[in-house]
C-alpha cells in the first residue's frame, strides 16, 4: 500500500498556533490538525499545501521550511506527512465548517492530536 502523501502548515502567532478540528465523518474525526490536506498528482508540496489553505481557510499561504516529516502506519491508511512553516495573508476564517483555533505552545500537549504529530508536538512543545 502506498502512503497518502499530505502537507501540513504549521502556522505561529504571537506563541498560538492555527489548528482545525477534524469534523465527524472523516479519518480521526475529533483530534486536532494542523490545517492542510493531500497532494493531488503533479502539484508540487507547496502548491497542494497553498491551495488546501485557501480551500479551507481562505487565506494566501507563504510556504516556508520543511518543519518535521514523518511516515506513519494507521490500521485503515498509510499517511506520509510534511509539515512547512507558514505565513499567510488574510485572516483565516473556516470555510468547510470545521472548527478553528489560535493553541498556545504551553497547550499543545494537552489535545487530542493524531499519532502521527506526536513527534512534531513534542518539538513544538519545548520552543523548537
Amino acid at each position: 500500500m502506498s502512503p497518502t502523501v499530505v502537507v501540513a502548515a504549521v502556522i505561529e502567532r504571537d506563541g498560538a498556533f492555527l489548528l482545525t478540528l477534524r469534523p465527524e465523518g472523516t479519518h480521526l474525526a475529533g483530534h486536532w490538525e494542523f490545517p492542510g490536506g493531500k497532494v493531488h498528482e503533479r502539484e508540487t508540496h507547496a502548491e497542494a499545501l497553498r491551495r488546501e489553505l485557501f480551500e479551507e481557510l481562505d487565506i494566501a499561504a507563504e510556504v516556508g521550511e520543511v518543519v518535521h516529516t514523518v511516515t506513519h502506519a494507521y490500521p485503515e491508511k498509510v499517511v506520509e506527512l510534511h509539515f512547512y512553516r507558514c505565513s499567510f495573508r488574510g485572516e483565516p476564517k473556516p470555510m468547510v465548517g470545521q472548527e478553528m483555533r489560535w493553541v498556545p505552545r504551553a497547550e499543545l500537549s494537552s489535545l487530542p492530536f493524531p499519532e502521527a504529530d506526536a513527534a512534531l508536538i513534542r518539538l513544538l512543545a519545548v520552543g523548537a
